[in-house]
């Protein structure tokens, strides 16, 4: 494509440990710009991150900020990751200079047409489902986003035939001045409330992923979520809902259940039987509905439907089986970083394996959420609780109130001994933290990787 940053000065705060900074800085450096990353993180955090860089001449000032990097840049890309009220973001902004993301880049350039997912939680397995349908009917689409691949690689990949799949996150929203032609909002839960003043406030973010639609864009709604049913006469692109509970009524809807079957708007014939479908749980089954609509809407046939269905066993660090030890079951759910994703997987395992005592591993930091939800369901399902420190993990112990036994583990690999110790044949043990990671972890897949490493030890 062609060099529209050559010789401009771009500075990349924050590199992060996800992928996207790394790739943030390797199109901006083969764009010929003079690339600057800094990042308050020390070059130690940072290795895997800088390893994908090695060899271009790049810039770094790590485990600072420079006030004069900020005054004098031609361009800012803002990593997802860092808050709009940063003091140096400030100074960038009283010197005039342009602040963007990656999306937003993304969105400025990429001339395909492109779906954006966003929700508190399932937005990565709808956004994986949605690119997997999709890809059948459109075989150069393409997935990107907050699920670990950077969007500006993709740009030398597309053209205007091209469909991109992106799984936003709130803060990627947040400074977006375009909306995709087709967005699904899986659902809104209190979240990040560490990050944004009020819920109110991250209402906000995620409602940033239709505000800029056009008329004949598309908008995909969870019908059964509170916050997202609401959001229904909040634009004047075509909405859709999705449901495992609809009403009589279904003229506004795209995908529901029915009988043990989906349907797709007024058709008689159903898409697809819940015979099919190889994930548990009702969030997995709502992420389908919400994947099956925008399929269904882009022209994929019934067929391509099932044929990807029946094949799709969830995404990785969802509630995924890891492996079974003297007869015990390990699951690993360290994506759920939040109170009611935590309920969700729970639930899921109680329903799934109703004559297994489940053994939790939880907590973590707190991310200023409610946790009286969770510990009523760990009362109720949970036989025994692995505690890993902080601020959510004393939250959660006062709203248990001693109603349910805890060990206390300062370490994954003492958290996975314990659970190993105390499971019995038959029994479930679950990660499944509830909480931020980045007191004890790198970030919730580092914390996922560390346990299952120390699951897999436990062979030897």
């Amino acid at each position: 494509m062609k060099k529209l940053f050559k010789d401009k000065k771009v500075l990349i705060m924050g590199l992060g440990l996800h992928g996207g900074g790394a790739g943030a800085a390797r199109f901006f450096y083969n764009q010929g710009a003079e690339v600057l990353v800094t990042d308050l993180k020390t070059k130690k955090k940072l290795k895997d991150s800088l390893l994908k860089l090695k060899g271009l001449k790049i810039e770094y000032v790590l485990g600072r900020h420079r006030v004069d990097d900020f005054k004098n840049a031609d361009l800012i890309i803002k990593n997802p990751d860092v808050s709009n009220n940063s003091p140096y973001l400030k100074i960038a902004k009283d010197y005039n200079i342009p602040i963007k993301t990656d999306i937003g880049v993304f969105f400025d350039l990429a001339k395909a047409d492109i779906i954006g997912v966003t929700g508190s939680k399932g937005k990565s397995t709808a956004a994986t489902l949605i690119y997997k349908l999709v890809k059948k009917k459109y075989p150069n689409t393409y997935l990107g986003g907050n699920i670990g691949v950077s969007v500006l690689e993709l740009l030398s990949k597309i053209d205007r035939r091209s469909r991109v799949v992106l799984e936003l996150s709130s803060f990627e929203l947040e400074d977006l001045k375009q909306s995709p032609y087709i967005a699904v909002i899986t659902n809104v839960f209190r979240e990040h409330l560490n990050r944004y003043k009020s819920f109110k406030d991250y209402i906000s973010a995620k409602k940033n992923i239709f505000n800029n639609q056009k008329r004949n864009d598309i908008l995909v709604l969870n019908y059964d979520n509170k916050i997202t049913k609401g959001f229904f006469d909040s634009t004047s692109s075509k909405s859709y809902f999705y449901s495992l509970y609809p009403p009589k009524n279904l003229n506004k809807f795209a995908c529901y259940l029915k009988d043990e079957k989906i349907f797709f708007s007024i058709k008689k014939q159903p898409v697809l039987s819940l015979r099919d479908i190889k994930v548990y749980g009702e969030h997995n089954l709502s992420n389908i509905l919400a994947s099956v609509s925008v399929a269904k809407i882009m022209g994929v046939s019934c067929k391509d439907i099932r044929s990807v269905i029946r094949s799709f066993k969830g995404i990785k660090s969802r509630q995924e089986f890891i492996i079974q030890i003297k007869g015990v079951r390990y699951f690993n759910d360290t994506t759920a970083t939040m109170p009611q994703a935590a309920v969700e997987a729970i639930k899921t395992t109680a329903d799934r394996f109703p004559d297994s005592k489940i053994i939790l591993i939880a907590g973590g930091q707190d991310k200023n959420l409610r946790y009286n939800d969770l510990a009523k369901e760990i009362i109720k399902r949970v036989d025994f609780l692995i505690m890993l420190p902080g601020t959510a993990s004393d939250k959660l112990k006062k709203e248990l109130k001693n109603r349910i036994r805890i060990f206390k583990a300062d370490s994954m690999e003492k958290a996975v001994n314990k659970a190993s110790k105390t499971a019995e044949k038959g029994d479930i043990v679950l990660l499944s933290p509830a909480a931020a990671s980045f007191n004890l972890f790198n970030n919730e897949f580092d914390r996922g990787e560390q346990f299952n490493k120390f699951v897999k030890r436990l062979l030897k």
